[in-house]
């Protein structure tokens, strides 16, 4: 990602440029791991609290011996039992599962073929996993393989942190912010990231809103 390039882009719009005139150079580094396990530590931290999500991940991890994170192979051997024993609910234990066969056969690619499909296809591919929707993808798509161009509009922090940073009573909608968020292309994922800046500062009494418009 070209991080100086999307600030001096995102810069050009009154909005953003209030934002990160505030935060600064933007700090968004992909974690270098497989969609695979990326998608199932989405799926362990669904409704629930981070400590507790990372808690049940620990035991599955433990269950793949000296690896990293158990391969899908390990997961599909595990009984339910075994299963139920890190924590996981019976859903979640039906889409670890899910995307660990799916894995295996080929729907959930490497991080190597990934980099040869576009974002729609990575997303039209993901979606039909159990437990995998949009927004999980898109997370995907940001923190996982860098792709430098993805607007969650459906994100409640993303939404929040445009209705602060341009001073609105209101969250924009969804479609109302697909719109906006047009001007911010190709570096639509860093304006993402301004925004749950701008989010978390305002919930930190830190942010210097403007007046509203």
């Amino acid at each position: 990602m070209s991080s100086r390039a999307a600030r001096a882009h995102l810069s050009q719009d009154p909005i953003l440029a209030g934002v990160i005139a505030q935060v600064g150079a933007p700090k968004l580094r992909p974690l270098m791991r497989e969609p695979y396990e990326a998608l199932v530590r989405a799926i362990a931290h669904q409704q629930v609290h981070g400590r507790a999500a990372e808690a049940m991940l620990g035991r599955l991890i433990a269950f793949g011996g000296d690896a990293p994170f158990p391969a899908p192979e390990v997961v599909l051997g595990l009984t339910d039992e075994q299963m139920r024993s890190c924590g996981f609910s019976g859903a979640k234990c039906a889409a670890i599962r899910d995307i660990a066969a799916q894995s295996l056969g080929g729907l959930v690619p490497t991080r190597r073929s990934a980099a040869r499909l576009s974002d729609a296809a990575l997303i039209e591919r993901l979606v039909a996993l159990r437990g995998v929707g949009r927004w999980t993808v898109e997370m995907l798509l940001i923190f996982t393989l860098g792709r430098m161009d993805i607007l969650p509009v459906d994100d409640f922090g993303v939404r929040e942190g445009y209705r602060v940073a341009a001073g609105l009573e209101a969250q924009p909608k969804p479609k109302e912010l697909a719109a906006i968020g047009e001007a911010w292309a190709p570096f639509r994922s860093y304006a993402a990231w301004y925004l749950w800046r701008a989010a978390d500062l305002a919930k930190e009494n830190g942010f210097k809103a403007p007046a509203a418009i």
